[in-house]
């Protein structure tokens, strides 16, 4: 797979679906691929596990937020 500057991610899908929906998952996933503040310790160390379950990575806990970023 390769990506350019201009579609980053969503190279994947070719000249499928259309621009602006890939635009939309672009900005999607990167806020999901994105470290949040962990609401235990307070670093910016908690990435997404799978969909809604987010893990720090300095303090192992875990949490539920939302599918894409904690909320």
């Amino acid at each position: 797979m390769t990506r350019t500057k201009k579609v980053h991610s969503s190279g994947r899908f070719g000249a499928r679906y259309g621009r602006t929906l890939r635009a939309k998952i672009v900005e999607i996933e990167k806020k999901q691929r994105a470290k949040f503040k962990c609401p235990n310790c307070n670093y910016i160390k908690v990435k997404r596990v799978s969909p809604g379950i987010y893990e720090c990575r300095k303090c192992y806990v875990k949490f539920t937020g939302g599918a894409y970023f904690p909320e």
